[in-house]
């Protein structure tokens, strides 16, 4: 006789970039073996490779492969506070005493902040608009496996957030083109669309919280809890 399958309870968030629903499970001991591994890795690549597969173990009915970066954050803190708890200790050396300072902060005091200025669409005439996204993680892969160095890595980045070029009459999705075809387009926009791909960029969304402490000094400082590493300290 076979052991018995445990059905998981089905829980409902909402993604940040788009308001749309999701439906999720929480870990299992599965994925909390993966997310070891991720943790334990100095690779960044491989750690966001582990971290989109246990998020695809545990979405239901939807593509992680097409999540904004800060969405696929978003929806792994979300599957960890039903997993575990909402609470996360972790430790950091004070930069000015180099003692250990003990914090703690809770998942649901995550927000995701927009910088000011950001804007998904960049004018290119009086007749096109060109219209930006949010790479996916996929495309950050990419782009995290890439030289640091790499003369290409700038283009690369500003070609993932291409989404289409629309006039009143006539939408062209960059997704219908190809590589060469799309180099070509970017040959032919203005300093001022380059620019305004950059600022998109840069001011993109992102899940931040910030921890106040004291060191022993009685100095004040600040800890950035920002970005997939230190979510999993």
């Amino acid at each position: 006789m076979a052991l018995p399958k445990i059905d998981l309870p089905i829980f409902e968030g909402v993604l940040p970039s788009s308001g749309q629903k999701f439906k999720y499970r929480a870990f299992t001991v599965k994925e909390e073996k993966i997310l070891l591994v991720a943790q334990e890795s100095d690779d960044s690549a491989q750690g966001i490779i582990a971290i989109k597969q246990v998020v695809n173990n545990c979405l239901i009915d939807m593509d992680v492969s097409q999540l904004a970066m800060f969405d696929l954050e978003y929806v792994i803190l979300a599957i960890r506070s039903k997993s575990v708890d909402n609470a996360i200790q972790f430790a950091i050396r004070d930069p000015e005493t180099d003692e250990q300072i003990e914090l703690e902060f809770d998942i649901e005091e995550l927000k995701v902040e927009t910088a000011e200025g950001h804007e998904k669409e960049v004018k290119i005439s009086d007749e096109y608009t060109l219209f930006l996204k949010y790479p996916t993680i996929d495309e950050y892969i990419k782009i995290s496996e890439m030289d640091p160095d790499d003369p290409l890595l700038n283009y690369i980045i500003l070609v993932a957030c291409l989404d289409k070029v629309a006039s009143e009459d006539e939408v062209f999705e960059f997704k219908n083109y190809t590589q060469t075809e799309v180099d070509e387009f970017m040959e032919g926009v203005s300093s001022n669309v380059i620019k305004g791909i950059e600022q998109f960029f840069a001011t993109m969304p992102k899940l931040r919280h910030e921890i106040k402490y004291t060191n022993k000094n009685g100095k004040e400082g600040v800890f950035v809890v920002q970005g997939l590493n230190t979510f999993f300290l």
